[in-house]
């Protein structure tokens, strides 16, 4: 199995529109050949500001994958080609991390 934590930070004001992107996207890499997980997550409610948080414009995409060329096939989905062409002036910077547990 493959685990991913895409880091994405939106540009100040524009997370919950790449959130709806996003949203809008799911449904499709849900239904791709060996995706097992495919979630948005934000700063739980009540915790308070750390170093650890991620603040307003960040999320992080939590995936987990069958196989890695599973999660190759994803990168090149069409639908992923046109979330990144949607959300492009959107999006600050990412950080994708890719993982193997032990």
């Amino acid at each position: 199995m493959i685990h991913v934590a895409a880091i994405i930070t939106a540009k100040p004001g524009q997370r919950a529109q790449l959130l709806e992107a996003f949203a809008a996207n799911r449904p499709a890499v849900l239904a791709e050949a060996g995706c097992i997980e495919y979630v948005a997550t934000v700063d739980a409610p009540g915790m308070p500001p750390s170093r650890g948080t991620l603040g307003e414009d960040t999320f992080v995409v939590v995936e987990k994958w069958e196989t890695l060329d599973a999660l190759k096939a994803h990168g090149v989905a069409p639908h992923m080609a046109a979330y990144g062409a949607k959300t492009k002036d959107l999006v600050a910077s990412r950080a994708i991390h890719v993982l193997s547990p032990v």
